[in-house]
């Protein structure tokens, strides 16, 4: 079965925005993800699922290499100009400049990173897997910076989100309720 781009079903995910930035073939560019993931602490991982025919998959293939740029509430315009286009047929990072966004380039790889988001990643290709229309790109996080003073911005149901409120975790009670049955409930080997 697939799940097509703008059904509802693909619509129910929540996710973030990842903007992807690379320089290869296709020059400096950058792209929106919402298949962004931190996969593993130790070491550090993200992976970020490309599609086949994007710029940004000819440029991370060539070069081994890319950044992850969690978008922040009020980059709603760099991940529409980014995500609107083409890398093979438009240069979105002039674009962006133009626009008054600013970039800077990495410490550790060969790609600028986008100011002002929630987290900069810069990231070593680590593997590379082909996963039906996209290939999952993990990379080694070899350079990373956060702003804990910006909330990421949420992709849900085609449209951008702010988070909202905090739903509270259970109370101490109910934890303690739910370890009881844990306990009871646990398997013996």
């Amino acid at each position: 079965m697939d799940l097509l781009w703008g059904d509802e079903k693909t619509k129910q995910f929540v996710t973030n925005v990842g903007l992807i930035t690379s320089n290869g073939p296709y020059g400096e560019n950058i792209m929106s993800a919402e298949w962004t993931h931190h996969i593993s602490y130790s070491p550090g991982l993200i992976a970020v699922c490309i599609n086949f025919d994007d710029a940004t998959h000819a440029n991370i293939k060539e070069t081994k290499e890319f950044g992850v740029n969690i978008a922040a509430t009020g980059q709603s315009i760099i991940s529409s100009v980014a995500g609107g286009s083409t890398g093979k047929e438009v240069a979105k990072i002039k674009v962006l400049e133009k626009l008054g966004f600013k970039f800077y380039k990495a410490k550790k790889i060969k790609t600028l990173m986008v100011e002002g988001v929630t987290l900069n990643a810069e990231c070593k290709l680590l593997q590379a897997i082909k996963l039906g229309d996209h290939t999952m790109f993990v990379g080694e996080v070899v350079e990373a910076s956060a702003n804990p003073n910006k909330e990421p911005l949420v992709y849900h149901k085609g449209k951008y989100w702010k988070i909202g409120e905090c739903i509270e975790k259970p109370g101490e009670k109910k934890i303690n309720e739910i370890r009881a049955l844990i306990d009871k409930f646990r398997k013996r080997r």
